[in-house]
């Protein structure tokens, strides 16, 4: 079975900046891609962060003070692209993230569906 098959959490593509806060300081870092259960990133500047790191993904959106903030664990490295786990995201930034891949997934019992699934993991 791929990963893509394993994968119970839709992605969407997703270009942005962000910023993420880890314990060696703040990197610049560039959204490949976005789900509820995290994201897949690229630091603008040569970065190396240990597999492990806990630290939290800010993504200022377009329609500002809206915020996706995420508390986050790197899970896989490979090359230039970090996968990033959420462990925790407070109220507002799971709205807004939700309201995200519901624009993009165009389906919204999909959606419904995965949220389903990420309360029963927790």
């Amino acid at each position: 079975m791929s990963a893509t098959e394993r994968r119970r959490f839709s992605r969407i593509l997703f270009k942005s900046q962000a910023t993420l806060f880890v314990p060696s300081g703040e990197i610049e870092v560039e959204i490949l891609d976005l789900s509820l259960k995290g994201a897949m990133v690229r630091p603008d500047t040569p970065a190396y962060i240990q597999m492990g790191t806990s630290g939290t993904l800010k993504i200022v959106l377009d329609d500002l003070p809206n915020i996706i903030r995420m508390e986050v664990t790197l899970v896989h490295h490979q090359g230039e692209h970090y996968g990033l786990a959420c462990r925790s995201i407070d109220l507002d930034s799971m709205t807004h993230l939700r309201r995200l891949i519901e624009l993009n997934l165009a389906d919204e019992e999909a959606l419904n569906r995965e949220i389903q699934l990420l309360s029963a993991s927790h």
